[in-house]
């Protein structure tokens, strides 16, 4: 072995440029901005072959729905390296046959933005993207470069043309920026990444300068606002961007070794036609999140703590802990792993835990969190196994069960945390589970996915197997109120007031971003109110004392209904069967059942309390 290193070692680097593999190098101009449009030019370098495939994402990591960025595609053309066009055809919406490869040049091709487009063809906005000429380009990277067949492990070079006066928020570092004269003045950046995924998961934003950095713990965060109508800076929320990440760095404690991040804020202009679905997606080392302009500044606090934290916490997994489905993502034919459970459950699970484990919140506040995600997974089937269901996420029926990893997914994390606490009288959680885990594999080292319950139960307790079994892999609801009781905590039902339209955080409404529709919601119990009124599940919404309603406009109905007084006059127009119906009635106080999770009053010194200690503040 001495030998063979020696004799490697003394290779030329001649020979050494031979066997580094060349990258494929893309050029995006966003400087020369045509209606709204970016042209983009892909080089692969030297192919062999009669003909490939090129590929536009029809699906990325952290999604969980096939999207067909393809759509957004205009003008495939590619040339030799005469510059003489050769064959393309397009095989479907995300994928184009090239002929002659082996002469094959270049690729252009122009990219339209989704967020102008009516509906946003369902792209869930965070995962979409923005052109607007001079003021903002949202790059999530895979509405902009695709990839050709077997070249994803292949080196890739970005070299971006963009104006002078925008620049980049991106956890992706430049790797060489150079100025061009001329009028409008522009610049070239230049990124390196080792293969195709690093593409996708590194969303830059180019905007007029708004970023600040936070420094925590070895960890530089890096915070870029775009607020179009300059409602907010970076300067509103970076305090409570600080307080959140420091929290979560104490939470984590050793596990975490990410020393640079990303939070990418584009804050929506509803008066224009703009980006509608709101929430955030994370990456490993950054997030994207769009939200509302017209949100008041303690609500944005509130839901950047929120929905930002759950974010970080994918720097754990799938960050350090994946499937080879995750490492080796087929972005065209995607293979689903079986452990949605970990990767968004536990995540979501943890982006409350750390709150009251750092004391953000009281006990009580963690409670009601959990007790709401109780309430909202009931309107789902809870004898479907979470493994059957992850697995199949991007199928029907399973795919519009989604939202229920954000729900049960969480809930499955805090029932093993308190059994895992149980087993080990106090001395073992969840979160040091992920950390033998994530010491175990790491963001280089996937697992099978059929191998990480075994790998699991052998880091842990052998009575973890059958806890999988039964609730996770079997079809046995979780008993909570079992759970639950083991550290002294009362699981009731109770009466409580609800707001017209909203129960706490979860809508009894929702919408249709390819129709605009709104409609109340199926599978969900609805308040007294609308019960009263003689709404049904799934009646879609016309108007409300004769004022009209859509997606578009569906805050205002929400926020004039806040200034409703009980005993007034109230009509409903809804559509229900195809049919038109009017409902008038009373304006009445709407009450919904809720479930209670609150302390039992027990000595300091009871088995439970203690328990209960270690599973929140250990």
């Amino acid at each position: 072995m001495a030998v063979l290193t020696v004799t490697y070692s003394c290779k030329t680097t001649q020979d050494l440029e031979k066997i580094t593999p060349q990258p494929v190098v893309v050029n995006l101009d966003l400087v020369n901005v045509k209606n709204d449009k970016v042209k983009v030019t892909v080089d692969p370098g030297k192919l062999t072959g009669a003909q490939t495939t090129f590929y536009i994402p029809r699906t990325v990591p952290g999604t969980y729905s096939v999207d067909n960025y393809g759509k957004f595609i205009e003008n495939m053309k590619a040339f030799d390296y005469l510059g003489k066009e050769l064959l393309v055809a397009q095989k479907d919406d995300s994928s184009w046959l090239i002929d002659n490869a082996e002469n094959l040049d270049k690729i252009t091709y122009w990219v339209n933005d989704s967020f102008d487009v009516e509906g946003e063809e369902g792209i869930f906005s965070p995962a979409g993207t923005n052109i607007e000429k001079d003021k903002n380009f949202m790059l999530n990277l895979h509405g902009f470069v695709g990839y050709f067949e077997n070249l994803t492990e292949q080196p890739y070079k970005l070299v971006i043309n963009r104006p002078t006066g925008l620049i980049a928020g991106s956890s992706l570092k430049v790797s060489n920026t150079t100025s061009q004269q001329g009028s409008p003045a522009a610049t070239i950046d230049s990124y390196n990444t080792k293969r195709y995924f690093e593409v996708v998961d590194n969303p830059i934003m180019y905007s007029k300068p708004d970023t600040t950095s936070i420094s925590v713990e070895g960890m530089k965060v890096l915070l870029n606002v775009y607020s179009p109508n300059e409602v907010y800076s970076t300067k509103d929320i970076k305090a409570g961007v600080e307080e959140m990440i420091s929290a979560q760095k104490e939470f984590l404690g050793e596990i975490d070794n990410t020393s640079n991040y990303a939070i990418l804020l584009y804050l929506s202009d509803p008066e224009e036609m703009d980006a509608r679905g709101f929430g955030a997606l994370e990456h490993h080392t950054s997030t994207v999140v769009v939200l509302p302009e017209t949100m008041p500044l303690d609500a944005l606090k509130t839901t950047m703590t929120d929905v930002v934290s759950h974010e970080f916490f994918h720097i754990l997994t799938p960050l350090n802990i994946h499937s080879n489905e995750i490492h080796y993502f087929d972005y065209n034919e995607p293979k689903m792993s079986k452990h949605l459970w970990m990767y968004e459950g536990v995540t979501e699970y943890f982006a409350n835990l750390f709150q009251v484990n750092q004391d953000l919140i009281s006990n009580d506040d963690f409670y009601d969190r959990m007790s709401d995600k109780i309430e909202s997974s009931k309107n789902f089937d809870d004898s479907i196994p979470f493994t059957i269901m992850s697995e199949n996420i991007l199928e029907g029926p399973y795919k519009s069960d989604y939202y229920n990893v954000y729900l049960k997914g969480a809930l499955i994390g805090m029932a093993l945390d308190i059994r895992l606490r149980e087993l080990s009288n106090g001395d073992m959680g969840i979160l040091d589970m992920m950390k033998k885990l994530s010491e175990k594999y790491g963001k280089n080292k996937p697992f099978e996915d059929d191998a990480l319950i075994p790998v699991i139960v052998s880091l842990t307790y052998p009575e973890i197997q059958e806890f999988f079994d039964t609730y996770v892999s079997g079809a046995t609801p979780i008993p909570y109120a079992e759970f639950l009781e083991k550290v002294g905590v009362n699981y009731e039902n109770t009466e409580v007031n609800t707001s017209y339209f909203i129960k706490g955080q979860v809508p009894y409404i929702d919408g249709d971003p390819e129709t605009g529709v709104l409609f109340f919601r199926k599978n969900i119990t609805l308040n007294s109110f609308l019960k009263q009124l003689g709404v049904e599940n799934g009646d879609v919404i016309k108007s409300v004392n004769d004022a009209d309603y859509n997606i578009e406009n569906v805050y205002e109905l929400v926020m004039k209904s806040q200034s409703w007084a009980e005993g007034e006059d109230i009509k409903m127009t809804l559509k229900r069967d195809g049919e038109e119906i009017i409902l008038n009635g009373k304006i009445t106080q709407p009450t919904d059942s809720q479930i209670k999770l609150r302390e039992v009053n027990l000595p300091e010194n009871d088995p439970k309390v203690q328990l209960r200690k270690a599973w929140l503040k250990n």
